[in-house]
């Protein structure tokens, strides 16, 4: 058995820090930064990203297309799928274990034992990881929100993007689109363009009223550029002319919006250097696990034989409408869910899109989390919406039931991205 890595234990001993009440503020943050020396004043161009969904395809595409015109580029998002490792991506690569040791040690030594959210002290190690290793850009998502968000540290960033908003962590963000949009809106910053993928109303209306108050552009999906659908990619358009591109390598209409609002990213941004040709490459290259992702090999996948397994780790209606259009429009009949999710998320919103396009729901739990809808839960909330609903112990059981029902086509694994890494890690 491979021995766990070391940075594991330091992350327990971080996770013991967290303060008795979560206080959506950035005065613990700031003060721990401050005595590491301010490494958010010392990063590389920053490019910040928020919103409800879309966030880390949104980098994806900014990854591979400024990969593609030779930058070496900074990434920092979460949660992680397989390995902590990937929240952090130095100038290219993976941090290396003992590069993630070393700046989570320092961070908990100057730390001294404050109370400290675990993201809080996760964020302060990648901005000292970021602001030591040169790179000609950083993308920086952000965990839960934007204005009190640990990443909203960063003071001046050259350009700000907000993916589309919906309904999602309302304990902490409100109850309302427009609160909502407020929580996200506060990236924003005075000097730096923000880039708007698809909204709603309420929602651009809030972002609206904040770029003029800080008097930078908002530069809108709808308004100030669009895609167009062609037969082999997709036609952007804005005031400075037109791309004719590639379909991106991500499957799903949804995806042509993420990769529009990238492109959006980079021609406001000329003294990046990336062209057209490097932004063909990028939406070529791109990949990003977990979303609407086909398991063509490994254990699970060959449960299913010639049938295709699908892995999508979105966990609101908005995510659950995107993966449902996406099959609607392979017309495939017969299609079956395994679904998991956290307690706090909304599982008849989730499950309502399916409801007449699917033949069934299995409920499964979450591996090692016992904060989840239980599966009977799942089940009697598809039964709910006249979906069959079923249960099984986890994933590999559920796709062994469905394997012995020679009429289901395809099977989607979906509700949530910690149920996403567990499989993917069952299935290497």
């Amino acid at each position: 058995m491979t021995a766990a890595p070391r940075h594991d234990a330091i992350l327990a001993r971080l996770r013991r820090l967290h303060p008795r009440v979560i206080d959506l503020s950035l005065g613990r943050i700031a003060g721990l930064l401050a005595d590491l020396g301010h490494p958010e004043r010392k990063l590389p161009p920053v490019i910040h990203v928020a919103g409800t969904n879309g966030k880390g395809s949104l980098i994806a595409y900014l990854r591979a297309m400024l990969e593609a015109a030779g930058r070496r580029v900074h990434v920092y998002t979460s949660p992680h799928l397989v390995r902590f490792n990937e929240r952090i991506r130095l100038a290219g690569r993976l941090i290396e274990d003992d590069a993630l040791e070393a700046v989570l040690e320092e961070v908990e030594q100057v730390n001294a034992g404050r109370p400290m959210t675990e993201f809080e002290m996760i964020t302060a190690a990648a901005l000292l990881a970021f602001a030591r290793v040169p790179a000609d850009v950083l993308l920086l998502e952000t965990g839960l929100g934007g204005e009190f968000d640990a990443t909203n540290v960063v003071e001046q960033p050259i350009l700000t993007a907000i993916t589309p908003i919906d309904f999602d962590h309302m304990e902490f963000l409100g109850t309302t689109l427009e609160r909502i949009a407020v929580a996200k809106a506060g990236i924003m910053k005075a000097g730096a363009p923000c880039i708007a993928g698809p909204q709603r109303p309420e929602a651009l209306a809030v972002l609206a009223a904040r770029a003029a108050a800080l008097g930078i552009p908002l530069i809108r999906r709808g308004a100030d550029f669009e895609a167009e659908d062609l037969p082999a990619g997709f036609r952007y358009r804005d005031a400075a002319g037109s791309l004719d591109l590639p379909a991106p390598a991500l499957p799903g209409a949804h995806q042509i919006a993420n990769a529009a609002t990238a492109v959006a990213c980079l021609r406001a941004l000329p003294a990046l250097g990336v062209d057209a040709a490097a932004i063909a490459r990028g939406l070529r290259s791109v990949e990003w696990p977990a979303r609407l992702q086909r398991l063509s090999r490994g254990p699970l996948a060959a449960r299913l034989g010639t049938r295709a397994l699908w892995l999508d780790g979105g966990h609101n209606p908005h995510c659950a409408a995107a993966v449902a259009d996406f099959i609607r429009e392979r017309a495939t009949a017969n299609v079956r869910l395994v679904v998991a999710m956290k307690a706090n998320k909304d599982l008849r919103g989730f499950l309502q899109p399916f409801a007449g396009l699917v033949s069934g729901v299995t409920g499964i739990g979450i591996p090692e989390d016992p904060n989840c809808h239980a599966p009977a839960d799942i089940a009697a909330a598809a039964a709910a919406l006249g979906i069959r609903g079923e249960t099984a112990p986890d994933a590999a059981a559920a796709i062994d039931s469905i394997a012995g029902e020679p009429e289901t086509n395809e099977v989607f694994i979906l509700g949530s991205l910690y149920l996403a890494g567990a499989v993917l890690s069952e299935n290497t």
